[in-house]
């Protein structure tokens, strides 16, 4: 497996002009861009399932792909096929650095900086096909709980041939899925395949796992869209191919049994040193008590509550077990116009340590002022 790091020289000079600015989205984004990549930390699961998937025979003379963490809106968006009115672009759902550049959501967005890399075509012409995966942190505003953190990490795969070397069909595809997943959960698990949908493939196909009675996605994928082709400089009656994408969370939380998607990012030795291969099993360390606060605010209805939840993460951190919306709701008359009520429980909850009081309640003064100025919430 052949690595090829990419550079660009903008992305220096953004951080830093990143590293001057100190008001809260340049302090988000620099705090997001110093947590470690976890796919190549020792003793993390996230490692542990990505070295599973590399070390797959099939996958051997494949270029290993690293890029970087900011972007721009052509490379991820234009030229992905993704439509205009789409969420990522917008900054409800994504990080961004200025109106161009934004930490990337994807690490679909290997492909342009792939094909852009010097001897990559020149491969293609020589040998009638290249290949890449690409492995990684990826960002994203969402919701707080157990299962969602705006840094999470991903593994793409990208497959490009000469269609007189081979028409690639699903069946095709198919049989990668089929094996990543058993190399992962073993070869009796039980799988299906779901028609799905994404702007850079077509056809798309999910698979999925039966896991304890319930069905559980494993990942996205599908023949490369012809525009994506064109849009990268290849055209589409000359080339095919398929790609996928897995986020790696979702899969280790179910293959280790991890109740907790803080769990990841832990430096507590009792629980890093409980990762050690493939079939390795969670086991909770004590349970610290918990510390409930509840929050009601009035803002106006357009403004986006992935921006309400950044406010909390920004203070809170890893402290957060929960942010919970309890209440939700709008009176002209009592509130005015386009306004609307919100009450949320906060959970906070250490997997290292006993909370505070003190230090809970001086946390919940700062997400209680942040939001008030940030958002123009009236505080109730």
């Amino acid at each position: 497996m052949r690595k090829i790091v990419i550079e660009d020289p903008r992305e220096k000079v953004l951080i830093e002009e990143l590293n001057k600015r100190s008001d809260i989205k340049a302090e988000r984004i620099k705090r997001f861009l110093a947590l470690p990549d976890l796919t190549r930390k020792n003793n993390s699961p996230v490692k542990i399932l990505v070295d599973r998937i590399l070390e797959l025979p099939r996958f051997k003379d494949f270029n290993l792909v690293e890029m970087p963490k900011i972007v721009t809106m052509k490379d991820e968006f234009d030229t992905l096929n993704s439509p205009v009115d789409h969420p990522t672009r917008k900054e409800t759902d994504t990080f961004f650095i200025d109106e161009t550049n934004h930490l990337r959501t994807q690490m679909t967005v290997m492909w342009p900086f792939y094909f852009r890399e010097k001897g990559v075509l020149r491969e293609l012409e020589k040998n009638g096909q290249v290949r890449a995966l690409a492995h990684g942190l990826v960002y994203r505003k969402d919701e707080i709980d157990r299962n969602h953190f705006p840094v999470f990490h991903q593994i793409d795969g990208l497959l490009i041939c000469k269609k007189d070397k081979k028409i690639i069909t699903l069946d095709d595809l198919k049989e990668v899925e089929i094996e990543m997943t058993k190399s992962i959960f073993g070869e009796d698990v039980e799988y299906r395949f779901l028609v799905d949908s994404f702007p850079f493939t077509d056809p798309s196909v999910q698979i999925e796992i039966k896991f304890n009675d319930n069905w559980l996605e494993v990942l996205g994928s599908g023949l490369v869209h012809t525009q994506v082709l064109k849009n990268l400089g290849l055209d589409p009656e000359i080339y095919n191919g398929w790609a996928f994408g897995i986020g790696i969370e979702r899969l280790a939380m179910v293959k280790f049994g991890i109740p907790d998607i803080r769990v990841f990012w832990s430096e507590d030795e009792r629980i890093i040193s409980q990762f050690t291969d493939i079939n390795s099993k969670f086991t909770e360390v004590s349970k610290f008590p918990e510390i409930v606060r509840d929050i009601s605010f009035i803002i106006n209805k357009d403004v986006s509550l992935n921006n309400y939840y950044e406010i909390v993460r920004d203070y809170a951190d890893n402290l957060i077990e929960e942010v919970k919306l309890l209440d939700e709701y709008e009176n002209e008359e009592k509130f005015g116009k386009d306004k609307k009520s919100y009450t949320f429980r906060i959970v906070y909850r250490s997997s290292e340590r006993t909370l505070t009081n003190e230090e809970i309640n001086k946390i919940q003064a700062e997400i209680r002022t942040k939001t008030e100025k940030e958002l123009g919430a009236l505080l109730r």
